[in-house]
């Protein structure tokens, strides 16, 4: 029997195992964490990742887990609606709704579909080589595993790409960000939003189990030792006249709670199947977090690889065929994302002024454009 090898335990290498497994594949997955706990906070469940979930029978499973999104404002600093998209009434294509989740609350579900003896922690690859009898994977350990089919799933600072694929580095996208999750007893959120100003963008939605998921992202340079020791007081400092409840929602945090990160991705590549090797998820089409976009393709992508894996036997013939159906869409929202995130955090008082009214006069239709294009589009044709 050939051997089928996943290497990262993240949503797209744990969804990719239990899409495997349901059509009799059995596989290995290598993580190079030690503990498996979903480090991170919350994000979105798109239409289309639920889509997905359903073609791979776990959606019955997941949507307890999230809290339903009925839409999600942008908002200027002041709390004026800039834009209202109609993810409902967009969604139709998919007939299913918008959700967000707790990154730690989705592991647990996937890691308990998973057989976790082929489960692997510890195990940090770094190398991989290929040859007439098959794959090796490098570990840091010293050990080295052997394999037929390698799908490269740690996501958008794998080295196992960065070997195979020269120039494939993560980019900063020029802002870092902080995000929490906080308890809502005291705030009572009920719908998500996003708001755009001049001293950075900041969003929250609110999360199952009564919690505020939020993030808050400032123009930077990478790395930037100030930016790495700002505390909460900091940004409240920082977002002190942006409209009601970000004030509060920042008094609300501690120091402890918040996660911070430059946020990156990586350029499109030109392919994301190599021979017997494949990419899916962060290391294949890493994006920034603009469209809400990171793990639904990841998820998405496990749905058409096991579409094509159900229709041959030739597994190099299936990784082939997933990159074509994968790279037109994978680029264009990686670019749309990149795009977005550079408008958004735009702080010159001119240009904020031209933006806001452009997006306050524009019709619906355009300003709908680029979510119609997310949601309208069939990915499993």
């Amino acid at each position: 029997m050939k051997k089928f090898t996943i290497i990262g335990g993240g949503v797209a290498g744990l969804t990719a195992a239990i899409g495997l497994n349901k059509i009799g594949i059995q596989v290995s997955i290598f993580e190079s964490a030690k503990i498996l706990a979903g480090i991170g906070a919350g994000f979105g469940l798109a239409a289309n990742a639920i889509q997905a979930l359903d073609y791979l029978d776990l959606k019955d499973g997941v949507i307890p887990l999230g809290h339903y999104l009925e839409n999600y404002n942008i908002l200027d600093e002041q709390g004026k609606i800039l834009a209202s998209p109609e993810t409902k009434k967009i969604s139709t294509q998919y007939e299913q709704d918008n959700f967000a989740i707790h990154r730690a609350d989705l592991h647990q579900f996937l890691l308990q579909q998973i057989n976790i003896t082929d489960l692997h922690l510890g195990k940090r690859a770094f190398k991989v080589e290929e040859d007439a009898a098959g794959i090796a994977v490098f570990f840091e350990d010293g050990t080295v595993h052997k394999t037929d089919y390698l799908i490269v799933a740690d996501g958008v600072k794998s080295q196992l790409r960065q070997q195979l694929i020269p120039h494939s580095a993560p980019r900063y996208a020029g802002y870092t960000c902080w995000r929490a999750t906080i308890n809502n007893a005291h705030i009572n959120l009920k719908t998500g939003f996003e708001t755009w100003g001049s001293k950075g963008r900041f969003g929250m939605t609110p999360l199952v189990g009564n919690k505020i998921y939020w993030y808050a992202c400032i123009n930077a340079e990478a790395n930037s030792a100030r930016y790495r020791n700002y505390t909460i007081q900091d940004l409240k400092l920082n977002f002190a006249h942006y409209h009601d409840p970000i004030p509060k929602v920042l008094a609300e945090t501690k120091d402890e709670q918040l996660i911070w990160n430059d946020i990156i991705d990586i350029k499109p590549l030109k392919h994301l199947a190599l021979g017997n090797i494949l990419f899916i998820g962060d290391a294949g089409h890493a994006t920034t977090p603009n469209m809400g976009q990171g793990a639904c393709q990841a998820i998405e992508d496990v749905a058409v690889l096991v579409d094509e894996l159900k229709k041959t036997k030739d597994v190099t013939l299936a990784f082939k065929h997933f990159e074509q159906r994968r790279l037109k869409r994978t680029r264009y929202i990686t670019e749309t994302s990149w795009t977005i995130g550079k408008i958004a955090q735009w702080q010159n008082p001119i240009s904020i002024m031209a933006r806001n009214t452009l997006m306050t006069i524009l019709p619906e239709k355009i300003k709908q454009h680029q979510l119609k294009t997310l949601l309208s589009v069939d990915f499993m044709k």
